[in-house]
């Protein structure tokens, strides 16, 4: 008697990430994403490309380097930070790379 093959079962999809360089147009920031998860892919691109690990930055460096990519650099620098990407003392004096 043959034995029968049985045909795998198709795999279910798998949800599709878009990279973060959609989120750019000519290197700036089409938008701020609303979307928490996308907006977390966004924040940790910002942190990597921008800021390095073992250096201090001043308010103005942040903003600065921020401002290559977005006009509101306010809004970046306190997700940034609200992310634990950025952190800094009470003070404000300063802010390092967090996480």
């Amino acid at each position: 008697m043959p034995t029968e093959q049985k045909t795998p079962a198709p795999l279910p999809p798998t949800p599709r990430t878009h990279p973060v360089e959609a989120l750019f147009s000519h290197g700036r920031l089409v938008a701020i994403p609303r979307k928490e998860a996308r907006r977390e892919q966004l924040l940790t691109h910002l942190a990597d490309t921008l800021f390095e690990r073992e250096r201090s930055y001043t308010e103005r460096e942040v903003n600065e380097a921020l401002l290559t990519v977005h006009e509101d650099c306010s809004a970046l620098r306190r997700y940034l930070v609200v992310a634990g990407l950025l952190v800094r003392p009470r003070d404000g004096s300063s802010y390092r790379r967090g996480r």
